[in-house]
């Protein structure tokens, strides 16, 4: 987490939308180890490829199920970005689901099915909320308690906690198990993800210094690996724990990146309506 369909869950603070992206690669935790194709993938879905990174990808899913769940899972973030592309998204999950053959991958293709059901529910296309919990308990079941995707699960409950139960004390839990396991795990773009939710809950208590801490955080992760398409919604959610003279220039370059990245995400709109563009040879931080 497009936005006007969110119903009571958008405008939370923070602007810690439930239509954001979420990790998905691998290859994203760093440039150390990863291969080729990662590398190319990961280039590709930073500055929002989706469709590009997926047809990489396809040759391989067929017969290896962790590229398959790879292929569903930029698809999923292309819906959750776009508000768009759920056939595809669709399509590519019941192919992962027909290929993956233990539990741990098993466990990962429920976990991606519990995030669609979870983001057409959130976006207003379909109320799936019941499909979400369903699959994302399918995915707690099958993922051993230490397992790398498990931070990803609960990165996830902690979305449907906050912004479909509206449960925020819930979601706090969840999220701190989260930042745990992907400490844990190395998974530095989770981190990203978990630092910006965490903060945007603090900042809904008042607690300014911690939530304005988190957003920092999310937003350094974002710009040193270069997630481009992820960057304008951490300036944006900043600005919201920023002092005023600080938040109009973190609005002016997320608008200056939104409109780079052709308007996506989709959900950002609205709470960038009426910023201007940034003035002639000022680009940048």
């Amino acid at each position: 987490m497009a936005d006007t369909a969110m119903s009571g869950a958008a405008g939370t603070a923070g602007t810690t939308q439930p239509g954001e992206p979420v990790p998905v690669l691998p290859a994203a935790r760093s440039a150390t180890g990863a291969d080729a194709l990662d590398g190319a993938v990961w280039r590709l879905r930073s500055r929002g490829c989706w469709d590009d990174a997926a047809a990489l990808l396809e040759p391989h899913a067929a017969g290896h199920p962790p590229y398959a769940i790879r292929r569903a899972a930029l698809l999923v973030e292309r819906c959750l970005f776009t508000a768009a592309g759920w056939a595809a998204a669709e399509d590519a999950l019941r192919a992962a689901e027909a290929v993956a053959g233990d539990n741990d991958e098993r466990g990962a293709a429920a976990c991606e099915r519990g995030h669609l059901a979870y983001a057409a529910t959130v976006l207003g296309v379909r109320d799936r909320a019941d499909e979400a919990r369903s699959a994302l308990g399918r995915a707690a079941a099958l993922l051993a308690p230490a397992a790398p995707g498990r931070a990803l699960l609960d990165y996830r409950r902690g979305l449907m906690a906050e912004h479909v139960a509206n449960s925020p004390e819930s979601a706090r839990a969840a999220y701190r198990r989260a930042h745990a396991g992907a400490t844990a795990h190395g998974d530095t773009l989770l981190l990203s993800f978990t630092w910006r939710h965490l903060a945007g809950l603090a900042l809904r208590d008042g607690e300014l210094a911690e939530a304005r801490h988190g957003f920092a955080e999310s937003l350094r992760i974002r710009e040193e690996l270069g997630f481009l398409v992820g960057t304008a919604p951490a300036l944006v959610a900043l600005a919201d724990a920023a002092p005023p003279e600080e938040a109009e220039g973190l609005r002016i370059e997320a608008a200056r990146l939104f409109r780079l990245m052709g308007g996506v995400p989709t959900w950002l709109a609205e709470h960038l309506e009426g910023v201007p563009e940034a003035p002639a040879g000022r680009s940048g931080r």
